[in-house]
């Protein structure tokens, strides 16, 4: 049972990033935080990033573990032309469905193409599990594809940003969640003890702490996140009297930049 379907009004996603050269070091991957922003804004918790070589069994398996846990799971890399782009075989195995080429994404390719054969890279990436909706890329014409919540898209930045455009719409959306950013100009071991005694008291907001370092000093960021907007004020008034107590300077950071 998804995380989403037990009564909770949080709609929550994982993130399966799948690709040899992001495990060895020699890509860095820009699109786990595009992709948290946008599943942010539009009320989806991003709860779980994982990431899988370019092996069927391991994207089989970590596909059908996340699938079941929640609510969405959207994959980047491995639908590109070339024999090490394995995630469409892979997506096939773990709904037990075949994969052939896709009329309708031939058609892209004749229509973006016309008067060229379809070429064998392109025929490659045509291919699209049976009972899967086309996910729209108008950069380069090869579709991503969106199986039950499974989500599949290309791991090129650009294109994988102009595929969620295209299927963010088509997703149940959950309360967008609210953030408030304080700093305190004080150690986080000075700030920890009455964070966690806050966060007993506000079980509903998520309450972060995260140092941070100058050439004047050290600080922490406390971050509050939550889908209820009185909660999330009452926390930050509590957490406000704390650090008056506690005699800590402190600046709201979202009146700062409003």
């Amino acid at each position: 049972m998804a995380e989403s379907d037990t009564g909770s009004d949080i709609v929550t996603a994982a993130l399966l990033v799948i690709g040899e050269e992001i495990l060895s070091g020699r890509t860095q991957d820009a699109n786990i935080v595009h992709i948290a922003k946008a599943l942010d804004q539009a009320g989806i918790a991003l709860r779980e990033v994982r990431v899988v070589p370019d092996i069927e069994d391991e994207i089989v398996e970590a596909v059908n573990a996340m699938r079941r846990r929640f609510r969405y799971v959207f994959t980047t890399g491995g639908i590109g032309p070339t024999h090490d782009d394995v995630t469409t075989d892979a997506i096939g195995r773990a709904f037990d469905v075949p994969v052939a080429e896709d009329p309708r994404a031939m058609r892209v390719f004749e229509e973006r193409y016309p008067g060229e054969p379809v070429s064998p890279g392109r025929r490659r990436m045509a291919r699209i599990p049976e009972g899967a909706e086309l996910v729209a890329n108008p950069i380069s014409g090869a579709p991503g594809y969106m199986l039950e919540n499974v989500i599949v898209m290309a791991g090129i930045p650009r294109i994988m940003q102009v595929m969620m455009e295209d299927v963010l719409p088509r997703l149940e959306k959950g309360r967008p969640v609210s953030t408030r950013t304080i700093r305190v100009d004080a150690p986080e071991g000075h700030v920890a003890g009455g964070l966690a005694t806050l966060q007993a008291q506000h079980p509903k907001v998520q309450i972060g702490s995260y140092p941070f370092f100058e050439e004047t000093g050290v600080g922490t960021y406390v971050v509050l996140r939550s889908a209820d907007g009185p909660l999330i004020e009452a926390a930050v008034s509590e957490l406000f009297a704390l650090l008056i107590r506690e005699d800590m300077p402190h600046n709201d950071e979202d009146e700062e930049t409003s």
